[in-house]
């Protein structure tokens, strides 16, 4: 593999690499090496069929079931292993301009990092391209390491031990969208995720942040919420921010433990996009994995 950084710590580009081969012991491990150090890697000219895509991401560790398949009436365009972050229906015809697809999918503009919804959140999300807009469209990462080692000391202590709580609904009631049936009510509590977090590849500190926070535990819901929105402002300045063009046919593998990212906008009524997403599950839940006791009233 050859590997250019854009930075010396955040988001490279790997070359030299077939995906759609099955990865050696060897090469995976350098790989997950690349990740604990840049967060974000761009793998170029992938041709991957949807089974090879599952099967590099699987090497990562268990995948994870897409949301919508929480729903018994639920028409899946793809299966469901893979989460359609596309604007596409079934059949591939563009949504239409009032669909429940195209108002839920609209979430995943704001900042956010994948699955933290989930009371195991998301390790690493690997996001291949089969169409892309001609313009528009772009992907942002922030590097909410760089952002955390920026806070100032008497905030960074501040923030030990603080708790948020995260759900799909909070993030897609920021935008107007209730439209949600029991069955995914009942499937996707509210659940608990530290706002700290230290990154177990590389032992660094950073921030774990999401539009899906809806409060802090312990806080007035202004207070939670300044303190959120605060947050968020301060990690998606621009020294923290890489802005990925799509091609056909790229990769791109991110650690949602370090990072959070946002779809931009393109004319979604026009231009077929087709990206698809296979998702890595953590290990454990953030409470767990930085001994935080979080009390059952909570």
């Amino acid at each position: 593999m050859t590997v250019y950084p854009v930075t010396e710590e955040f988001v490279a580009e790997v070359g030299d690499v077939d995906l759609s081969q099955p990865p050696t012991e060897e090469s995976r491990r350098e790989i997950e090496e690349l990740l604990d150090r840049y967060a974000v890697l761009v793998f170029p000219d992938q041709r991957l069929t949807i089974d090879q895509h599952l099967a590099f991401a699987a090497g990562f560790g268990p995948l994870e079931t897409t949301i919508h398949a929480t729903r018994s009436d639920a028409e899946l365009r793809l299966r469901p292993e893979i989460a359609d972050v596309s604007n596409l229906s079934r059949g591939d015809r563009i949504w239409g301009e009032n669909s429940r697809k195209r108002m839920f999918e609209m979430g995943n503009r704001m900042w956010h990092t994948d699955s933290s919804f989930k009371r195991v959140p998301a390790k690493a999300s690997l996001l291949y391209a089969r169409s892309i807009p001609p313009t528009g469209g772009q992907t942002e990462f922030a590097d909410m390491r760089a952002a955390y080692d920026a806070l100032p000391e008497a905030t960074r202590e501040r923030l030990k031990g603080l708790v948020a709580e995260h759900a799909i609904m909070y993030s897609r009631r920021k935008l107007g969208f209730t439209d949600f049936s029991d069955e995914e009510n009942q499937a996707l509590p509210p659940v608990p995720q530290t706002l700290v977090r230290r990154h177990p590849g590389s032992g660094r500190m950073g921030l774990y942040l999401a539009s899906h926070a809806g409060r802090i535990i312990g806080m007035s819901d202004r207070e939670g919420t300044e303190m959120l929105e605060e947050l968020i402002a301060h990690a998606t300045q621009r020294q923290y921010v890489h802005t990925h063009r799509w091609r056909v046919h790229d990769l791109v593998m991110w650690d949602n433990r370090c990072t959070m990212h946002r779809g931009r906008p393109y004319d979604d009524l026009r231009w077929p996009r087709d990206v698809q997403r296979a998702t890595v599950a953590d290990v454990a839940p953030t409470s767990e994995q930085e001994g935080v006791q979080v009390s059952a009233a909570a």
